[in-house]
């Protein structure tokens, strides 16, 4: 077994109300920062050991599908890199 570093970042999808991101676009926009739009994210950083690459990242997808993400309003990408 490896040890891996997945990253999990969850985000909503296009269309779905984000609040929290919208007002932190207003307020950066009111301190002069120019942007043309804003979402939040969830990042999950998972430690675990796996047999390679893949399989952890099929075990960080797999929890990403059953807990950390609602398939309905959120996205997710899942990256993976092994630890020393």
């Amino acid at each position: 077994m490896t040890a891996y570093t997945a990253t999990v970042t969850v985000r909503l999808k296009r269309g779905v109300l984000d609040p929290e991101a919208e007002t932190t676009q207003r307020a950066l926009e009111r301190l002069g920062f120019e942007l043309a739009d804003l979402r939040s994210t969830d990042r999950f950083e998972i430690d675990l050991d796996a047999a390679d690459e893949e399989a952890a990242a099929d075990r960080a997808g797999e929890m990403a599908d059953r807990l950390l993400a609602n398939p309905t309003i959120h996205d997710y990408d899942v990256a993976v890199e092994e630890r020393e």
